[in-house]
């Protein structure tokens, strides 16, 4: 990928980022996997300074150049400040990550990228980072984890899609939010309407009613609407929901990040994704339904019902 070479191939990828602990190691360690069960040549590129426990095969690090505990030790500053000062230096270094990446040519790139929110909504460095990557000819698509139990509390759920399309702004990729942990959801609590309400981002006006009948969000109905109002004229922010443990919530993801950045695989692929879909689960798969997880959600909350109307 030297400067006279960039126009000669393309190269795909995907750009992992989101707040911290949305799951977005667990996805490239998924996806990787994933990928690789289908005959795609994956590499996985930590980008996260703070990264040090990596369950992927991962082919290039940040911290060969720079980590996050010794800038923290070194110029005195906190985990935040450190972080965006190590995204500078990476700026400024891009000839190291030319020269790293130049060694995989053919593959499919995963960027695991740091968890400071601040990085996509209003700072540039990992943004120009990505330009940089784009004249480099790499087509590549924002993958957003957004942990799904911020569903189940509609104040912060305002805020999520505030963040995400804060984020599809300033970033300026093809975006693709997703809802991680999906497996988990039913663990966090009630949901207020069903789970296509959340995924389609459908009017948000319910939400909004659905956040006055609490006395503490009343007061705010107002900002709230306003919010929604922005929101809803930009009409930019849906989610694909995620549960790395199930192949067909795997399936559609991996199609819509491929459709976001224009990746088209061979008919090898195809027939190797085929044979994955069709084949019985395995040992070394252990895969269920996000369909299921939603249906045994909805069948939980009417059992609690049952369960109540049986008490009186």
């Amino acid at each position: 990928m030297s400067e006279g070479s960039k126009g000669s191939s393309l190269a795909f990828g995907q750009v992992v980022i989101g707040p911290p602990g949305s799951g977005k190691t667990t996805y490239c360690h998924g996806m990787q996997e994933f990928m690789g069960r289908i005959g795609r040549k994956v590499t996985v590129v930590n980008l996260d300074p703070a990264n040090e426990a990596m369950p992927y095969q991962c082919a290039v690090d940040i911290a060969e150049l720079i980590t996050l505990p010794d800038v923290m030790e070194n110029l005195k500053l906190g985990p935040n400040g450190g972080l965006i000062y190590c995204m500078e230096y990476l700026e400024a270094n891009f000839d190291w990550l030319q020269e790293k990446l130049a060694a995989f040519r053919g593959h499919y790139y995963l960027f695991d990228c740091p968890g400071q929110v601040e990085l996509y909504t209003h700072h540039d460095a990992l943004k120009n980072v990505f330009v940089q990557l784009a004249k480099w000819n790499f087509r590549l698509a924002a993958v957003h984890l957004v942990d799904s139990h911020y569903c189940t509390d509609p104040g912060k759920f305002i805020s999520v899609l505030c963040t995400s399309l804060s984020t599809m702004l300033h970033v300026e990729l093809p975006h693709v939010n997703i809802l991680s942990k999906m497996d988990l959801i039913e663990q966090y609590g009630k949901l207020a309407f069903n789970l296509d309400y959340y995924t389609e981002v459908l009017d948000l006006s319910y939400l909004v009613d659905h956040l006055a009948s609490d006395p503490f969000f009343r007061n705010y109905r107002r900002l709230n609407e306003k919010l929604v109002e922005v929101i809803e004229d930009y009409s930019l922010v849906s989610f694909v929901p995620l549960n790395v443990q199930d192949k067909e919530s795997m399936r559609q993801v991996m199609q819509a990040v491929d459709k976001a950045n224009g990746y088209s695989f061979g008919d090898q692929e195809h027939r190797s994704l085929e044979a994955l879909m069709s084949a019985a689960v395995g040992a070394d798969f252990h895969f269920t339904s996000t369909l299921a997880v939603q249906e045994k959600y909805v069948q939980s909350q009417d059992k609690a019902v049952e369960e109540e109307v049986m008490d009186l």
